[in-house]
């Protein structure tokens, strides 16, 4: 995350972030949110991932200096390391066991929980594939220099089980990086696109610009999902208000060049400054908005709307599907954070993992 960032926001891109200062009461649908579990000061949560079998794993965010990287969140909302002590915890070195630091995580129909492990001046990036079935390493792949560069920092991931691949947001270089899961073989792509690149507008949260490495915010390319038929991958930058799209045969054809692959993405819609999102069966697109303690989704027709807001819900992070029609999310107060918040940690025991009802009446189970 050593970009260097543009040090202030237009007068014209401040009133589009305006625009995106929610009310619940224009919410067509409201949720009720249920928190599933209150979680300690040494499991801040990061992203979340949601298996078939109904399990639930979470990464520990990075931004909080834990050891801890990845746990599993117990039916009585206790957590345990995952998936062994060896691998649960910061790696000490190329040698050892453990991972460097993973806030994308994702699982897939076979059960095989996919880790992005970043990358970082002494190590290459990776795909760590744990099968949760069979409680055993799947699979590793390494993402290392020149797709992986310096200013690389992998985000987070879809997964697309029908074309054996891998989508990665790097929000550091704000493009994405597609990875053949049979090859091991990773392209990046879309690294000129203004859908993948940081808008110039302020993260204002609490009445409070948001700082990072004494600048102000601006991230590219990190909200990444796929629809339950991997035909598109949905993404938007972080500090940006829309919501792109693109076929998963486009990022997939070798044949593209960038600019031409530029031209197949389609924007969707409306979008808040955002973190998490993810998709249910039925194709609703849902999506946090960091900086009005809400979550919500982007319609069809373009329009974001809220779905569930509270003062407690201290910026919604990671969204996945559960089996149980819900929508899952984790909740972490990451501009408290000291990365975030000048050194110091701010945080005011807000860390906990949410559900609500997805608009789908059908059952989900992505």
């Amino acid at each position: 995350m050593t970009r260097s960032f543009k040090l202030l926001a237009s007068a014209a891109a401040m009133i589009a972030t305006s625009a995106f200062s929610l009310n619940i009461a224009a919410a067509d649908k409201v949720r009720q949110l249920e928190v599933v579990a209150t979680l300690s000061a040494e499991t801040p949560p990061g992203n979340i991932a949601v298996g078939s079998d109904g399990r639930i794993f979470l990464s520990i965010h990075q931004f909080y200096g834990k050891s801890l990287r990845i746990v599993e969140l117990l039916p009585d909302g206790t957590t345990k390391p995952y998936p062994n002590e060896n691998w649960a915890y910061a790696a000490q070195s190329r040698e050892s066991g453990g991972l460097y630091g993973v806030l994308g995580l994702n699982i897939d129909a076979n059960g095989i929980l996919w880790l992005l492990d970043t990358s970082g001046p002494d190590h290459a990036g990776r795909l760590v594939g744990w099968n949760t079935k069979k409680e055993q390493l799947h699979k590793i792949i390494y993402l290392a220099k020149p797709v992986i560069t310096d200013s690389s920092f992998l985000n987070d991931l879809a997964v697309d089980s029908k074309n054996n691949a891998i989508y990665i947001a790097d929000t550091g270089t704000a493009s994405i990086v597609v990875v053949d899961l049979k090859t091991g073989i990773a392209r990046r792509v879309l690294k000129e696109s203004m859908s993948t690149k940081a808008e110039d507008i302020d993260m204002v949260i609490d009445e409070q610009t948001i700082y990072l490495n004494g600048q102000p915010v601006r991230m590219g390319v990190n909200p990444i999902t796929i629809d339950s038929n991997f035909e598109y991958v949905y993404y938007g930058s972080m500090s940006g208000t829309s919501l792109y799209r693109i076929a998963t045969k486009d990022l997939l054809d070798k044949t593209l060049t960038d600019q031409a692959l530029d031209k197949k993405v389609q924007r969707y819609g409306d979008k808040p400054i955002s973190d998490g999102i993810t998709m249910d069966n039925s194709g609703n697109v849902y999506v946090t908005s960091i900086t009005s303690d809400a979550i919500g989704y982007t319609q069809a027709n373009g329009q974001y709307k809220t779905l569930v807001q509270r003062d407690d819900v201290s910026w919604p992070d990671g969204l996945a599907v559960g089996l149980d029609n819900y929508i899952y999310g984790t909740v972490n107060e990451l501009h408290r954070s000291p990365v975030l918040n000048n050194g110091k940690d701010g945080t005011q025991g807000e860390f906990k993992v949410v559900r609500f009802k997805a608009l789908s009446d059908a059952n989900t189970g992505r």
